[in-house]
C-alpha cells in the first residue's frame, strides 16, 4: 500500500508551477521543495502568481480536486493599481467577460471586496514597482474555477489592472504563516476537511 503524501507550500513569485525544467533559466518548484518523486502539484499558478499550491501524490484526489463539478472555492489576495470602491466590484460579483484562447469567456459570479486594513504580506522579490502618484488596493476575490490568468484578466476588465497576485485559501484551508518557498506536511484529516 503506497503512503499517500501531502503539502501545501507557498510557490514563489517568478517560478513555474512545475518540477521539471523547460528552459535552463526558469525557476521551477524543483529549486525550492525536496519531496518525493512522485509528487506533484494539484492546478498551477503562473509563474507571476505565489502562494498555496497543494503537492500530492494522490492521483484520486487530484483528479477529485480539480473535477470543475466540485467548484473547490480558491481565495486570492489581488494588489491592484488605483483604489476600486465597493461598486467598481460588483461587476466581478456578477461575472465578467473576459478573453480566453477560444474566444471570450464570461466569468461565474465570483465574491470580490476590499481588504481593510491593507494584509500583511511577506516582501516579494523583485518588489512591485512602486508610483508615488498611482494609488494601489488589496482585494479579496473569491473564484469558483480557474481559467487561464483568470484572476488578472478580471481585474483588467474592470479597470483595475493587477500588480501581485496571492493564494491565500483552497477550498477551507488557508495559507499557514508561511514565507515564500515555505511547505507544510499535512495528513489525510486537513485534506478531507478541503
Amino acid at each position: 500500500m503506497s503512503h499517500n503524501a501531502h503539502y501545501f507550500i507557498y510557490k514563489p513569485f517568478g517560478v513555474l508551477s512545475q518540477f521539471s525544467r523547460p528552459e535552463p533559466h526558469h525557476k521551477t518548484l524543483a529549486d525550492y521543495f525536496n519531496v518525493p518523486k512522485d509528487v506533484y502539484p494539484v492546478g498551477r499558478l503562473d509563474k507571476d502568481s505565489e502562494g498555496l499550491l497543494l503537492l500530492t501524490n494522490d492521483n484520486r484526489l487530484n483528479q477529485r480536486l480539480l473535477n470543475p463539478q466540485h467548484k473547490l472555492p480558491k481565495t486570492y489576495w489581488v494588489q491592484v493599481e488605483g483604489a476600486p470602491t465597493d461598486a467598481d466590484l460588483a461587476p466581478l460579483r456578477i461575472g465578467v467577460t473576459i478573453k480566453l484562447k477560444n474566444g471570450p469567456y464570461k466569468t461565474l459570479p465570483a465574491q470580490a471586496s476590499v481588504l481593510h486594513p491593507r494584509p500583511e504580506v511577506p516582501d516579494r522579490m523583485p518588489p512591485v514597482r512602486y508610483r508615488k502618484t498611482v494609488p494601489d488596493t488589496w482585494l479579496e476575490i473569491i473564484l469558483h474555477e480557474g481559467k487561464n490568468r483568470q484572476v488578472r484578466k478580471m481585474t483588467a476588465a474592470i479597470g483595475f489592472p493587477t500588480l501581485r497576485l496571492i493564494r491565500m485559501g483552497l477550498g477551507n484551508y488557508r495559507l499557514p504563516q508561511l514565507e515564500p518557498g515555505g511547505m507544510e506536511r499535512v495528513g489525510e484529516e486537513e485534506i478531507n476537511r478541503l
